[in-house]
């Protein structure tokens, strides 16, 4: 069964909908990519699926024992959260709460997860050092370590690359990526299409309408690739990979 399945699946703010219809799964090891013109309800969809807001019709389920409290969810930031005055690891390790119930402290166990995560994504030096003195990039990796903390089985990115310097971009796609490779399931908000497509093992494309959702070769066929694309100016035969001659190498 999917982690994440929906059917028939409105969303939206204020009594507004923004997108209804929709119809996705997400199941284990997928890397699902969420794009989109701006404004076609990415972000909310995430919100949505966090129960941070309320569904406007339709149906989300949850299976394979998932719940929202064991979703690992990496914001966009604010320049208020960019400026919190505390340590690294005391941001790493908020990630468990979720799953402390009404325990005030972390246990030996929740406090090794901290540590092995900051050690996965590089981040172990920075332990000691107030979250408000790192670079974007810094950062950045410490809210996917305090996502890992929330959970190792589906972690939700809200543009996790944004603001970041090339560079630092790239690094971040890799690790996301070898977090893929290792098993954990991911749903990512993009506004970098190029990157998707590169990634991405699904593509759900939210809009007004025609909506799309399946196999990230299939979306490069589709009619809603296309006209995204025109849309935006962006060159299509540059992203497209190059196609074999339908032989396999043995």
């Amino acid at each position: 069964m999917a982690l994440i399945k929906t059917e028939n699946f409105s969303l939206g703010y204020e009594g507004h909908v923004i997108v209804e219809d929709l119809n996705f799964e997400v199941n284990e090891g997928d890397y699902l990519c969420i794009v989109g013109e701006n404004g076609s309800g990415k972000s909310t969809l995430m919100k949505t699926l966090l129960g941070l807001k309320s569904k406007m019709g339709g149906a989300l389920i949850f299976g394979n024992g998932l719940r929202k409290n064991q979703i690992g969810y990496l914001p966009q930031q604010t320049l208020t959260q960019r400026d919190f005055p505390a340590s690294a690891y005391e941001v790493v390790i908020s990630g468990c709460l979720n799953r402390s119930g009404l325990f005030p402290f972390y246990s030996s166990r929740q406090k090794e997860s901290a540590r092995y995560n900051m050690k996965l994504l590089g981040i172990t030096d920075l332990a000691g050092r107030c979250y408000r003195e790192l670079s974007g990039g810094q950062q950045q990796r410490v809210l996917l370590a305090r996502a890992l903390c929330a959970s190792s089985k589906l972690l939700i990115l809200d543009e996790p690359v944004s603001g970041l310097d090339p560079k630092v971009t790239q690094e971040m796609y890799s690790i996301i990526e070898h977090l893929n490779s290792c098993g954990v399931t991911i749903v990512m908000v993009s506004h970098d299409i190029e990157a998707s497509i590169k990634y991405a093992s699904h593509i759900l494309h939210i809009s007004h309408k025609p909506l799309f959702f399946g196999r990230t070769e299939d979306y490069l066929k589709s009619d809603v690739f296309k006209v995204f694309c025109n849309t935006s100016k962006t060159d299509i035969a540059a992203m497209i990979p190059p196609q074999s001659d339908g032989k396999e190498n043995n």
